[in-house]
C-alpha cells in the first residue's frame, strides 16, 4: 500500500506543476536558455552567395603555410588524397564509371568550401583555424586547382566572385514530393 500512496502524491505533483504553469518553463529541472552570445557563436552558416562570410582575408602562400601544417597529413601535400579526400583533379570524371569528386570537379560553389573548412577542419580540432587561415586555406586549394594565381588574396567579396567550373552542373530535384509549391504555404 506505501507504493499506492507514492504514485498518487506524485501523480498530484505532477498536476500541480502543470497547473502552475512550472512544466511549461523548465520540463526536466535541468539547462537554461542559450544566451544571444552563445547562439551567435554557432551561428556560422554561410550560404552559396557568399551571405554571412566574416571579415578577414588570405593569400595564396599563407594558405600553402597552413595546408602544410594542417591538411597535408590527411589530404596529401598538394590535395592529390591520402586518408583524407583528394583535393584536387578529377575534372571529366563525374560521367565515368569512377568519378572522382574534388573541388575542382565536384563542388559547386565557392563560399560553401570556406564554409566547409570553418566548420569541420582539421579533423582532430574543428574551427580551430582563424577566418585568415580559412581564407587562405580557401585560397590555395583554388589557386592548386587552377582558378587563382599564386599572389592571390581572398576576402569575402573575392571568394564570393568564384566561379566553380561545376556550378552549373546541378540540377533540381524533380521528384514532386521534394518542392511541391502547394506545400510551400498553409501546410
Amino acid at each position: 500500500m506505501p507504493m499506492r500512496k507514492l504514485q498518487v502524491a506524485a501523480f498530484a505533483a505532477l498536476a500541480l506543476s502543470y497547473a502552475t504553469g512550472i512544466h511549461a518553463q523548465n520540463s526536466y529541472g535541468i539547462g537554461r536558455a542559450a544566451t544571444p552570445a552563445e547562439i551567435a557563436g554557432w551561428n556560422i552558416d554561410i550560404d552559396r552567395h557568399g551571405n554571412n562570410l566574416p571579415p578577414g582575408s588570405g593569400g595564396v602562400s599563407h594558405g600553402r603555410e597552413v595546408f602544410d601544417r594542417q591538411c597535408a597529413a590527411c589530404h596529401g601535400a598538394k590535395g592529390d588524397g591520402c586518408i583524407g579526400d583528394q583535393l584536387v583533379g578529377g575534372q571529366g570524371t563525374l560521367a565515368t564509371p569512377k568519378p572522382v569528386r574534388t573541388v575542382g570537379s565536384y563542388w559547386p560553389y565557392a563560399p560553401t568550401l570556406f564554409d566547409y573548412i570553418r566548420r569541420a577542419m582539421p579533423q582532430n580540432a574543428p574551427q580551430s583555424l582563424t577566418n585568415d587561415d580559412v581564407y587562405a586555406v580557401s585560397a590555395y586549394i583554388f589557386h592548386l586547382i587552377g582558378l587563382l594565381p599564386a599572389e592571390a588574396t581572398l576576402d569575402a567579396k573575392a571568394l564570393s566572385a568564384i566561379k566553380i567550373p561545376n556550378r552549373n552542373m546541378f540540377v533540381g530535384d524533380l521528384r514532386p514530393d521534394v518542392e511541391n509549391p502547394a506545400c510551400m504555404k498553409d501546410c
